[in-house]
């Protein structure tokens, strides 16, 4: 299984006036999909991430902002062991795909039957 994993955080709250900063992003929401290459699953895991603006050392205008900057905050705020954490409940979800330990069947209804 070879997952590819897409973090996507777009979607900021911003301090529209802060001190000396305009659009202080503070709070991140974050959607990550991953999606294995060999059969197509997709899992995702939704949630925000705040983020400490208490000693901002380069401060970004928010025009210059890229996706690939804002996940870099993310993934530092969230630390190494929760986006591990959440890359592998992803994996989780699409191993229960693949092989689920548990389905949903109405009584009275065809089956089909998968090969």
């Amino acid at each position: 299984m070879m997952i590819i994993y897409n973090w996507d955080c777009k979607t900021v709250d911003a301090y529209p006036q802060d001190g000396e900063y305009t659009d202080l992003v503070y709070n991140v929401h974050y959607f990550v999909t991953g999606e294995d290459s060999e059969t197509a699953y997709i899992g995702t895991i939704i949630g925000t991430q705040n983020l400490n603006v208490s000693d901002i050392t380069e401060f970004i205008p928010f025009e210059d902002l890229t996706n690939e900057i804002v996940v870099g905050w993310t993934k530092s705020a969230l630390g190494e062991e929760q986006v591990a954490s959440i890359e592998a409940n992803i994996a989780s979800q699409i191993e229960q795909m693949i092989k689920p330990t548990s389905v949903t069947l109405t009584i009275g209804e065809p089956v089909a039957v998968v090969d």
